[in-house]
């Protein structure tokens, strides 16, 4: 039985997931769902995406590609060398963690058009000005985030980085990633065929996942 990624492609953790699965070749399918439909069976929480294996179901986007990278050790998503491979996984923490799910606090007025408190604004905007400079610290980009070498932290940083720029640009009117050069990062991913693709799913799937939201939560515009 071939793996089944269950989600929607305009959710940047599916992507990371996806573009995991593409690089490494895997043998998988996509099964579109939004958050009403998930089976909570394999995903207690009801997030997406979640990834069916003939030997059972894994939730949380980095679990996913940790299982990818080791059932598909040739994609070679991390170094072998045990401290390169651990610095692949910090940048990963942080883009999760630190970045996106801090940012994600003002998606519903950044890209929704709902609005959130001036009081939530002003703490994430510390925090995320914060965490933003420590990650410039562990980051390389030369050219890829963890160096010379494409990696697993390249995969959060593609699907993670555009929306924390979007946060800070709509909401602040700031540019919080400084002078980064995220256009050329971007370039030089969407050369890749997993990220291309990826992209252009993510585009096409847009507009019903925005239909989906307004239906869902019907006072707050697309």
């Amino acid at each position: 039985m071939a793996l089944i990624l269950n989600g929607f492609a305009a959710s940047n953790y599916y992507n990371k997931s996806k573009i995991a699965l593409l690089e490494a070749g895997a043998d998988f399918t996509e099964h579109p769902v939004f958050f009403k439909d998930v089976d909570r069976t394999a995903s207690p929480l009801g997030k997406v995406p979640y990834l069916t294996t003939p030997q059972g179901s894994i939730s949380e986007s980095q679990v996913i590609v940790e299982y990818v990278a080791q059932t598909h050790p040739q994609a070679q998503l991390y170094p072998a060398d045990p401290l390169a491979a651990a610095k692949v996984r910090e940048l990963c923490a942080f883009l999760d963690t630190h970045l996106e799910l801090v940012a994600r606090r003002l998606y519903p007025e950044a890209l929704f058009g709902g609005k959130v408190s001036d009081g939530l604004k002003e703490i994430t905007r510390k925090e995320l000005v914060a965490n933003i400079t420590a990650f410039m610290q562990l980051a390389r980009f030369t050219p890829y985030v963890a160096g010379d070498t494409f990696s697993a932290a390249d995969t959060s940083a593609y699907t993670h980085l555009p929306l924390v720029r979007a946060v800070g640009k709509r909401i602040y009117g700031e540019e919080l990633l400084g002078d980064f050069d995220l256009k050329g990062y971007l370039a030089l991913l969407n050369a890749r065929p997993a990220f291309a693709k990826t992209a252009a799913d993510a585009a096409a799937n847009m507009p019903a996942f925005l239909a989906y939201i307004q239906a869902t939560y019907p006072s707050r515009p697309a």
